[in-house]
């Protein structure tokens, strides 16, 4: 492991943002206008600075929206009301996508 690996990023541009959850960037700048939990900062040129507390947002927002099937104005509910269940249910669908991602790959090599 390098250096690079151990320091985590203080800032994700939007296209980081996009392909780590593999949406489009118009689709990040679209729930930043719905979302009022989602203020990224912006540097000298407008562009957008996207903080590890902004992605853990945006991944919480995805995780209703997208996986859940959530409305907008239901997550932004969800969001308001419980947000720290909303956050430990996320939480554990990803463990459970790296673990089911483990056992296809034990699979293929068996």
């Amino acid at each position: 492991m390098s250096m690079n690996d151990e320091i985590e990023k203080r800032y994700y541009t939007i296209g980081e943002v996009a392909a780590i959850l593999d949406v489009n960037t118009s689709l990040v700048r679209f729930w930043e206008k719905e979302f009022d939990i989602l203020k990224p900062k912006r540097n000298k040129k407008g562009n957008r600075l996207f903080t590890l507390k902004d992605l853990d947002n945006i991944k919480l927002i995805y995780h209703l929206v997208k996986e859940r099937g959530f409305t907008l104005e239901g997550a932004q509910t969800k969001l308001r009301e419980n947000r720290e269940d909303t956050a430990k249910n996320a939480e554990v669908v990803d463990k459970l996508k790296m673990i089911r991602q483990a056992l296809m790959e034990i699979k293929r090599e068996l």
